[in-house]
């Protein structure tokens, strides 16, 4: 079969490990927004978010109502959602966000991870001012006229939107998002992926030996189980 198989083979091993990633993130976002606004999606917008991701990402229906089930036990474990934030080589800035039920074990993990990438783990809020929160949206395009919904969203906290390749991107303020969230679900648009995200507002820029020095670090921390989302400043 040779060499092309081996490299499609691993290719396909890549796309199946970012899907069983990507499942185990949302199952836990589904197990927080649960735990912490019930089982309703109608009364409860997290899990409304969730749930919407999930599909985004093809997660079968019968897993999502699993985790919701299983969220609703009294004997399922509770989530604490912390952020970790540090440096890595070339004084790039990297954010952790996760979700664990071993606070301990996890940031044993995230500073070993650092440590390994000569890089240093920092204080809580030591890159405040690298990253700004912010709601993003992305929307199938079919049907919409940009100009139009830019000015019917301009009153819920638009900030920026655009079109490209991949759909449409509508980006708010951190505070807006809840509001922005209901104008879409509102106007029922076909809404594939809503999230809060950081934004670096300073970015640095490396050589691509520096670049992938740094990106094997922010790998090595994404592919640990308790992390949900990896943020850098990398130009």
């Amino acid at each position: 079969m040779g060499r092309a198989f081996e490299f499609r083979k691993g290719r396909k091993m890549k796309r199946w490990d970012r899907m069983a990633k990507a499942f185990t993130r949302l199952g836990k976002e589904i197990a927080i927004a649960v735990k912490t606004g019930g089982p309703i999606p109608e009364t409860n917008p997290r899990l409304r978010v969730a749930m919407q991701n999930a599909k985004g990402v093809n997660m079968p229906k019968d897993r999502i109502e699993a985790a919701i089930k299983r969220a609703s036990s009294k004997d399922e474990k509770d989530f604490t959602e912390i952020v970790y934030e540090g440096y890595g080589q070339y004084g790039v800035a990297i954010l952790a966000e996760c979700a664990t039920d071993n606070t301990t074990r996890t940031v044993a993990n995230i500073r070993m991870y650092f440590s390994k990438g000569h890089g240093a783990l920092g204080k809580t809020g030591s890159l405040d001012f690298i990253f700004d929160r912010k709601g993003v949206f992305k929307l199938s395009p079919e049907n919409i006229n940009l100009d139009d919904l830019e000015l019917e969203l301009i009153d819920f906290g638009l900030e920026d939107i655009f079109q490209d390749e991949e759909g449409i991107f509508i980006y708010t303020k951190f505070e807006d998002f809840g509001m922005m969230q209901k104008a879409l679900e509102e106007r029922n648009l076909n809404v594939i992926n809503q999230e809060l995200q950081r934004i670096p507002n300073t970015l640095v820029e490396l050589g691509e030996a520096e670049e992938e020095a740094v990106m094997k670090l922010v790998e090595l921390i994404e592919e640990d189980d308790d992390v949900q989302a990896v943020y850098h400043n990398m130009k």
